[in-house]
């Protein structure tokens, strides 16, 4: 017989507009062991409307309203307040497909080795089509991260992670977490069908980058290695070569902004966090 509950961890903030889609695909699962806990992350829309709605339609819905804490805060809050076997984040924008739950936990179910489940994912919203990810390979997946945030995954191995990595303000917050909870010699499956939908969603500019979004993603590169100092120490290289600036400005301010990352993060952080930079000071 086929067993396990899955509480799917649901953190929103201001996508109220959305959750009711994420909800009704929760609602549509057929595997029924499951609890979703919306956490209503200090939302000033109508999140908190919506989600009581659906603790009316299912008490297997749970809610959590608190202060603007961060995504990672907000999983981590609800997580510790589940009683699942398995874990499922699952944003308030994004959809499931209704034979998700019963195809992973099923996966589980056959071998007690299968650390991580996740499935092909296509985009929908304003950008529709396959998400063309790679396969999952550690020595790939250390350099570029291949699973998208639902993925399921046993609470037991949760619980010898310190969870999802507040200090990650910047994103790769689920890239961070899968590093701490997979090792090289882990079995992850990929489910050979799309069960997942991540929403793109209308740019509100039509910049394709901006100086201060390159900036953010590299000091959250950067911090991602300091995070896993274990696994990036031996390869400073391949580190310098990632974390780079990426700007046709003049040489002086690309200088002034490098002063900026750094004396953020040197006091904080320590001499390993300055490294990643000495190329760019090469070049500069």
């Amino acid at each position: 017989m086929k067993e396990g509950k899955v509480s799917i961890i649901t953190p929103c903030y201001n996508q109220g507009k959305y959750l009711a889609e994420t909800l009704d695909s929760v609602l549509a699962q057929t595997w029924s062991d499951w609890e979703c806990i919306v956490v209503n992350d200090g939302s000033s829309d109508n999140t908190d409307e919506v989600a009581k709605q659906y603790l009316r339609k299912d008490n297997r819905i749970k809610y959590i309203n608190q202060e603007n804490q961060g995504l990672s805060m907000a999983r981590n809050n609800a997580i510790i307040q589940s009683d699942g076997e398995f874990l499922l984040p699952l944003d308030s924008d994004d959809i499931i497909a209704p034979t998700y739950l019963e195809k992973a936990v099923d996966a589980f179910n056959k071998s007690s080795e299968v650390k991580l489940v996740y499935c092909k994912a296509e985009f929908f919203g304003k950008r529709k089509g396959l998400w063309k990810l790679e396969e999952y390979d550690y020595e790939k997946f250390i350099w570029k991260n291949c699973i998208f945030c639902s993925s399921v995954y046993r609470r037991n191995d949760f619980n010898k992670t310190n969870g999802y990595n507040p200090n990650m303000k910047y994103g790769f917050e689920d890239w961070d977490f899968y590093l701490s909870l997979l090792g090289k010699e882990d079995k992850v499956i990929r489910l050979d069908e799309v069960l997942f939908y991540y929403r793109k969603k209308e740019k509100k500019s039509v910049a394709i980058k901006t100086d201060a979004l390159d900036i953010h993603k590299e000091e959250a590169l950067v911090q991602l290695y300091h995070n896993h100092e274990e696994i990036y120490a031996p390869y400073l290289p391949q580190c310098q070569e990632r974390v780079v600036l990426y700007h046709d400005d003049s040489p002086e301010k690309l200088r002034e902004e490098l002063r900026q990352i750094r004396s953020s993060y040197s006091y904080r952080l320590g001499k390993f966090l300055l490294k990643p930079f000495s190329l760019v000071r090469k070049m500069l």
